[in-house]
């Protein structure tokens, strides 16, 4: 009697002990450990017998190792149990699905089918997503039908991933049919409805369905904006201002928010609105993350603002937000377009990882730069490690070649990617020949370059080959040219002044004439000219014959100082390509007040002597302002840094970098 009361007073004893001991690996699972913590809970878990057959206990370990990216363990866990229920495939289905291995996830599910084991409504959203994630229609749509036949489809969670399927898959109909017979629907649903949209181009349709959501009353979440800007990339400014409506309407906390706006703006070639925002940002106290930065970086470079690069480069460092590819790209990307070749290298060579476009990003700087030796021996560098290089690389090595003058080196990279690499060449390589050889003097080889191409050229094409002959003074093979560019972009007005220009210095007033009457006749105005410098962390813009700048008076007074001391050097305003057969005289003061020149007189007065200053120009540079600034550089000895829509020009002492040809 004595015995049996020991025995079960032990019983009780190590029911008590098991209890506890899966009451604290219960907790601990619930609390997210890591990997070697869950290693050591899964021993003692296989050492106890009383704890080995709890079926709750595994799927919270299959759940926590799965968290923990380690998908291959829970499936080991999984295959373990011998009584498995919808539950336990369905914690299995989401492992594989959230740690991106959809392919099996599908699998998983199709052998869940084949044990017998029905699926429900936590199922099939998780295969749905992976049919999503891996372009799956064909299996979206199997899994639709009986999904229909149990009535799941009305389901909330299910409804979502139908549409949110079917719209990644371009099945946009199907996706809006389900959307439109969902008797629920969340922000969720709506959504995906936007993002199916937006990912297939369908712009208008996106907003039409953000606005259709608003008059229901429901109102557009971060996860809308963030829907919606795979399509805000070169689109309208109405709907630009369609998405910065929505952010307004956001509460200021939602990083999210934030970043999606930024984007847009730096997607749309709004950098001054992308910069101004981030800077809003940090006067509300939303701390950037690493899309912020990357988002962000780019627009800098574009106003040349690499004060505030610096200062964002500085924030990375201070927050470890490297190593990280995006970033270190767009670090190289900003430096580069701000003319530090020298930072941009420096970010460069201290990459711990380094992709195609990281290479590639640097050549291309180097090439803007005139630097075509450098980009050659990065691209050599990068064939040596055995990285090939695909057909971006080939763009910017070309690009280099053209930029520098390297005929020989470029004809020899035209081969080696057609011949060895057997990469197909599109337009951007055609145009790259084209300007090499036209930069070469060799327009007719040019002409007959553009004649043999498989496909029809574009205005980008014709372009290159309009501006060799500009420069060379080709008049026939220029009107060619631009007959072709007034049919592909007739309201584009730069090819208008440039075969105006050809005709100007050839004296042909008449024709110079004729084209301005036919700009006129179809609406086209000559763009006007704007230029970007930064001091003291903020960028200054001017127009040509800006007199809007609190400082106007002083910076035409010094221009005019400024003017007398070039033409005591030996500065003669080029004044041939003006666009009005007038007095020279006219001419001469329409060009001297060009936003360029008013920027860097700008920058001479409100900055230390010696400082380099740095200029962006939505505009090519014109020839006069060329002249003028190799002057300025050498009398104000300053190094200038222009930035035009064609390349960087490193003026110094000067001489430009571009070997006046541009």
């Amino acid at each position: 009697m004595k015995s049996i009361k020991s025995q079960s007073k032990l019983s009780r004893h190590v029911l008590t002990a098991t209890k506890n001991a899966e009451s604290l690996i219960i907790q601990t699972l619930d609390k997210s450990p890591d990997v070697r913590t869950l290693k050591k809970l899964h021993s003692r878990i296989i050492s106890d017998p009383n704890l080995h057959s709890d079926t709750s206990l595994a799927i919270k370990l299959m759940r926590a190792y799965a968290a923990r990216g380690k998908p291959e363990v829970t499936r080991k866990i999984f295959d373990r149990i011998s009584q498995r229920n919808n539950v336990i495939c369905n914690v299995m289905i989401r492992s594989y699905v959230n740690n991106h291995f959809y392919r099996d996830a599908i699998l998983m599910y199709k052998s869940m089918l084949a044990s017998g084991i029905m699926s429900d409504h936590y199922t099939l959203p998780c295969v749905l997503k992976a049919c999503s994630a891996s372009d799956d229609l064909r299996f979206g749509l199997q899994i639709h039908c009986p999904a229909v036949k149990k009535g799941l489809d009305l389901t909330l969670f299910t409804g979502n991933g139908l549409v949110a399927m079917y719209g990644k898959c371009g099945n946009l109909e199907d996706a809006k049919r389900v959307l439109d017979e969902m008797p629920c629907r969340d922000i969720v649903s709506w959504n995906s409805m936007v993002a199916g949209y937006a990912q297939n181009g369908r712009f208008d349709e996106a907003l039409e369905v953000c606005k259709e959501m608003e008059s229901l009353g429901v109102k557009p979440n971060p996860g809308t904006m963030a829907s919606l800007s795979p399509a805000v990339t070169n689109t309208s400014k109405e709907n630009v201002m369609f998405m910065k409506k929505i952010f307004l309407g956001m509460s200021k906390e939602e990083l999210v928010a934030w970043n999606v706006m930024i984007a847009v703006y730096a997607n749309n070639s709004m950098s001054t609105e992308a910069v101004d925002l981030y800077l809003q940002m940090e006067t509300n106290g939303t701390e950037p993350d690493a899309i912020t930065i990357a988002s962000v970086l780019p627009a800098c470079g574009d106003l040349s603002a690499v004060s505030l690069g610096k200062q964002i480069h500085e924030y990375v460092e201070m927050r470890g937000l490297k190593p990280n590819l995006s970033i270190e790209n767009a670090l190289i990307d900003m430096y580069a377009k701000c003319g530090c070749l020298v930072e941009a290298r420096k970010v460069f060579d201290e990459m711990q990882i380094k992709d195609v476009i990281s290479w590639t990003s640097m050549m291309s700087a180097y090439g803007r730069s005139g630097k075509g030796q450098e980009a050659i021996e990065l691209f050599s560098k990068m064939q040596d490690l055995g990285l090939a290089p695909d057909s971006i690389a080939f763009v910017s090595i070309l690009s280099a070649c053209s930029h520098a003058g390297l005929l020989s080196e470029g004809r020899n990279y035209y081969r080696l990617m057609t011949e060895e690499y057997k990469i197909v060449p599109r337009l951007e390589h055609y145009t790259c020949m084209v300007d090499l050889l036209g930069r070469a003097g060799r327009l007719d080889e040019a002409y007959t370059h553009i004649k043999q191409m498989p496909m029809e050229p574009n205005d980008r094409v014709w372009g290159a080959l309009l501006s060799a002959c500009h420069v060379y003074n080709n008049m026939d093979i220029g009107v060619v040219a631009a007959d072709h560019l007034f049919q592909l972009a007739p309201q584009q007005s730069g090819y208008y002044v440039l075969l105006s220009n050809i005709y100007a210095k050839a004296g042909r007033w008449k024709d110079v004439t004729l084209i301005r009457s036919i700009m006129k006749g179809r609406g086209i105005k000559k763009i006007p000219g704007v230029s970007n410098v930064e001091l003291q962390d903020q960028v200054h813009t001017f127009l040509a014959g800006d007199r809007s700048h609190p400082q106007s008076e002083e910076i035409y007074e010094e221009l005019e100082s400024l003017l007398g001391k070039m033409k005591e050097a030996g500065y003669v305003p080029k004044t041939d390509t003006a666009l009005h057969d007038v007095e020279e005289e006219d001419k001469e003061n329409h060009l001297v007040v060009h936003s360029e020149k008013l920027a860097i007189v700008f920058a001479i007065i409100n900055s230390k002597p010696g400082i380099l200053i740095r200029v962006t120009k939505n505009l090519r540079v014109c020839e006069d302002c060329h002249v003028a600034i190799k002057f300025i550089s050498k009398i104000a000895e300053r190094e200038i840094i222009v930035r035009d829509t064609n390349r960087y020009h490193h003026f110094e002492n000067g001489i430009c970098s571009c070997g006046d040809y541009w």
